[in-house]
């Protein structure tokens, strides 16, 4: 069977006096039956391709699925009366909202049964389900297509009735007033942005709605959310560099929305409430790494913020949780995240303790004030997700639950992880490497090794467990995480330093990251793979341009790799406000800057590793087109003979296949390509 050739409508793209011929523009036509016929193409080459693996993918996939207990339950929590439950049930996809009340011995109450509600649908995903203060009615959200576009619904709790009022072409998320009447939501424009709040009274139609506010800067979106206390209703108006919050009382929401600080250029804060303060995270006054304060809330301007925790130049604060008797803080220092706990009344402090070289720790849910015990969750490399209960006034620990991992061959102490410092080429910045490997895995060039990576908007990959990656490392893969500039693991300059004009620190990072592994004798070039989705498709897409021969093979899943074209076009779903991301290519300077890296712009005809390409035809955060435009493009110019396969999940969008098993084939047919290519 041979590779499909896509067709060629010579398009010529101009601005700043460049002309640029992109022979593949016409693929961005959704509703082209010829844009169809080649993405079906594709996947049956591909289909084609791995046919030899397709025993190894079955046996993958159930390998996979067989790891997960099928009755799971989330941990319950305890909130307005009620513990809450996510459950599943043996057999089926999609989970359960349960509830009962005060006690768990009590009977559990159904909220929401979604394998119910995506009977018949190809793809199902419910965003949010909340109750209202008095505990009688539920708002729901759900899309059936994968573009990230929710329908509200309403629901009674005692009789089960589904409401009439029906809300579309909103976010997914619902936030009730205290009258049990009202609720606030999102809607989207065309590009998909956040940008409009309503108001909307059960029982009535939709098209009586309020709108509260229109946020009219395209870089801005907007997010309503409730405080802890649930005495307030902020209103959020956030870019990637710069916030703004509204609020109102949660009892009265006819009240005029007051702003907390209105926006600054360069200035980012976040709020939450405790008795007559708000305490703010913000980068105020140069505080690059952030610093926590509070003001009255009768006059919370900045000039009335008074620092709680001042800025620390080698700390990143990430997080905060506030107790009656406690504050607790998640902060970062030297990539490590740490969970500070401070006792308000004697002001003394300590940290939690954690073993692994490197690891997850986070807040969980604390829903409750007065109390002395904190949620934390902890994962490693090697350690499953687990959720611990502190008494921070006792310093005492109590695991409730841990991830189960069935089958019975997984035991932690198999497995062997480590963080290394890689050599940058300025030969002054080092690059931290998280790895794990089983213990009977030797470091070799003969050791297959699989370097992942992402490196954009300041999210930072840390090291957590997958239940699912245990079947490379039991294959003899070491698993390797590039915590590349881009991502805030080594604090705010860490991503300053990789986005905008000093984007391809990113790309080198992981270039450079990948090299000293080899010369690390962890693998070689023969069997080094690359694997990074979305903005870490773009990541291993320049790398694949900058450094061809230095990875066997490189999966580049649901990639943003047409990255002029798309931040020209403010039409697309993310484009305008993302300019504070990678610049505005109206802009001549970025234009150039960009086009210097960009994946799509940047192949050539020349030898490239095996590829696997994946994408969703309904993604609202990559368009389709932009994979499918860089696999013909690719096919069209390359000069060797590896590999190149692309998959389309026809009835998804960026986050893969919908259902709690699904996903796993994904996973099984990109470590099914890995050992493939491994073997040749």
């Amino acid at each position: 069977m041979k590779a499909p050739q896509a067709k060629k409508i010579e398009k010529t793209l101009e601005i700043h006096g460049d002309k640029r011929t992109d022979a593949y523009f016409w693929m961005n036509e959704r509703e082209n039956p010829e844009v169809t016929q080649y993405l079906e193409a594709e996947n049956a080459y591909s289909d084609f391709i791995m046919k030899d693996t397709e025993q190894l993918q079955e046996e993958l996939f159930e390998e996979m699925k067989a790891r997960y207990k099928k009755d799971d339950e989330s941990l319950p929590y305890f909130f307005n009366g009620y513990w809450y439950i996510v459950r599943y049930e043996e057999g089926k996809e999609y989970p359960i909202f349960c509830r009962k009340y005060k006690s768990l011995d009590r009977e559990e109450e159904i909220i929401l049964d979604v394998n119910i509600l995506a009977e018949g649908e190809e793809f199902f995903e419910v965003a949010n389900v909340a109750v209202s203060p008095d505990n009688q009615l539920a708002s729901f959200s759900s899309d059936n297509v994968g573009r990230r576009i929710y329908t509200l619904n309403f629901k009674d709790l005692k009789t089960g009735e589904i409401f009439p009022d029906v809300i579309e072409n909103t976010t997914g998320k619902a936030v009730w007033a205290n009258d049990n009447v009202h609720v606030f939501y999102i809607r989207k424009d065309e590009s998909l942005r956040a940008f409009q709040v309503y108001r909307h009274q059960l029982g009535t139609d939709a098209a009586e709605d309020v709108l509260i506010f229109h946020e009219e800067d395209e870089t801005f979106d907007v997010n309503v959310f409730k405080t802890k206390s649930m005495e307030y209703i902020f209103m959020a108006s956030s870019s990637t560099i710069s916030d703004e919050h509204r609020f109102i009382p949660a009892d009265n929401v006819f009240a005029d929305w007051k702003v907390i600080q209105p926006r600054i250029d360069d200035l980012e804060y976040s709020v939450e409430h405790y008795e007559d303060e708000f305490y703010i995270i913000t980068n105020a006054d140069d505080a690059t790494n952030f610093k926590l304060v509070k003001t009255k809330i009768n006059n919370c301007g900045m000039e009335n913020w008074v620092d709680v925790i001042p800025h620390r130049p080698e700390i990143l604060l990430e997080g905060f949780e506030i107790f009656k008797n406690y504050l607790v803080l998640e902060e970062r220092e030297q990539g490590l995240l740490r969970i500070k706990i401070i006792n308000e009344k004697n002001e003394e402090s300590h940290y939690l303790s954690f073993s692994d070289p490197t690891y997850t720790a986070y807040i969980g849910i604390n829903l409750e004030f007065d109390t002395e015990v904190l949620r934390y969750g902890y994962t490693s490399l090697t350690q499953p997700s687990t959720t611990f209960e502190y008494n921070m006034k006792d310093k005492t620990t109590k695991m409730l639950k841990q991830q189960e991992v069935l089958g019975g061959k997984f035991h932690p102490e198999n497995y062997i992880s480590e963080r290394i410092w890689a050599d940058s080429r300025d030969g002054k910045t080092k690059i931290p490497i998280s790895l794990v490997y089983h213990k009977n895995t030797k470091k070799s060039a003969e050791t297959p090794l699989l370097l992942y990576g992402y490196g954009s908007y300041g999210h930072t990959v840390d090291a957590s467990f997958s239940n699912v990656r245990l079947s490379l490392l039991d294959r003899g893969f070491i698993y390797a995480i590039a915590h590349i500039r881009g991502g805030e693991y080594l604090g705010r300059e860490w991503y300053e330093d990789g986005k905008m004009l000093f984007k391809k620190n990113t790309f080198f990072d992981f270039i450079d990251a990948g090299k000293f592994l080899i010369k690390q004798n962890y693998t070689s070039q023969k069997h080094l793979y690359a694997m990074g989705g979305s903005a870490g498709g773009l990541l291993v897409g320049a790398v694949m341009n900058y450094e061809p021969s230095l990875f066997n093979g490189i999966i580049a899943q649901v990639p943003f790799v047409d990255v002029v074209t798309t931040m020209l076009d403010e039409t697309i779903p993310l484009t305008t406000g993302e300019y504070d991301e990678w610049g505005n290519p109206n802009d001549k300077e970025y234009y150039y800057y960009m086009k210097e890296y960009s994946p799509y712009d940047n192949v050539e005809a020349k030898d490239y590793p095996n590829i696997l390409i994946t994408t969703g035809f309904h993604d609202s955060q990559v368009q389709y087109w932009e994979p499918a435009k860089w696999t013909a493009k690719l096919r069209e110019l390359k000069t060797d003979d590896n590999i190149l396969i692309f998959k389309t999940d026809m009835s998804s969008g960026h986050g893969g296949a919908s259902g709690r098993f699904e996903s796993l084939k994904e996973d099984a047919l990109e470590y099914a390509f890995l050992l493939k290519i491994d073997k040749q």
